[in-house]
């Protein structure tokens, strides 16, 4: 897979993808991540690429031009299943939409900024637009590293435990169930016998019905 980001602010994505599971995932080619600075592509001495929004009002516009120049560059050079921006009033983000994504081969993901881009750019280039929450954000950087790591973790070969993102929450409508690890009593509070036993069916059973309870408890609209 190869992920494109269009942003502004490149140097708040660089931490991101040189740490943990995404800086991993890169080094052993399962996907390459290129990082595209927007001033690259601005315009005139100050390369300018934002200005002040038709008919008045607070803020500033992500302008047309340099984000139309680098979209139309990328794909001169390669087909892209989608153009992504990140938008306050997109599409939710879930674990269905990150599935899905997972399957592409070439993503653009335009991270929003000040008061957002230029309409025509949503017309004309994006093909999806997604949320990450009902709050805004001063930039869609966190929004495109959230949305790229919940992308990148199911690529096959990127877990060091391939079953692993197929037991996460919401997978399956279900949210995960409690897990421990050693030592199997601490300070008076053990762990549940049945993870003790050794008996995997019995284990699974538990785990299943642990998920059931957790998620009726905390989110029965996932049930629904």
């Amino acid at each position: 897979m190869r992920l494109d980001i269009i942003s502004a602010v490149p140097e708040l994505l660089d931490s991101f993808f040189q740490n943990s599971i995404v800086k991993r995932a890169q080094e052993k080619g399962h996907v390459e991540v290129h990082i595209h600075n927007l001033h690259d592509y601005g315009i005139g001495k100050y390369k300018q690429i934002d200005d002040y929004p038709f008919g008045g009002g607070a803020g500033m516009v992500l302008m047309i031009d340099p984000i139309a120049q680098l979209i139309r560059k990328l794909q001169s050079e390669r087909t892209y299943d989608e153009v992504i921006y990140t938008a306050p009033d997109g599409e939710r983000f879930n674990q269905r939409t990150a599935n899905t994504l997972s399957m592409t081969e070439n993503l653009i993901i335009i991270c929003g900024h000040y008061k957002g881009i230029d309409e025509r750019l949503r017309e004309i280039f994006v093909t999806k637009e997604i949320s990450i929450g009902d709050y805004v954000l001063s930039g869609g950087e966190l929004a495109a590293s959230v949305i790229s790591d919940a992308i990148i973790r199911l690529l096959p070969g990127v877990l060091g435990d391939e079953t692993s993102a197929l037991t996460d929450s919401f997978q399956d409508n279900l949210l995960a169930p409690p897990v421990y690890t050693r030592p199997s009593e601490w300070e008076g509070h053990k762990v549940p016998d049945v993870l003790l036993s050794g008996h995997d069916a019995k284990i699974q059973d538990w785990r299943h019905e642990q998920a059931i309870e957790r998620t009726q408890q905390r989110r029965p609209d996932l049930l629904a």
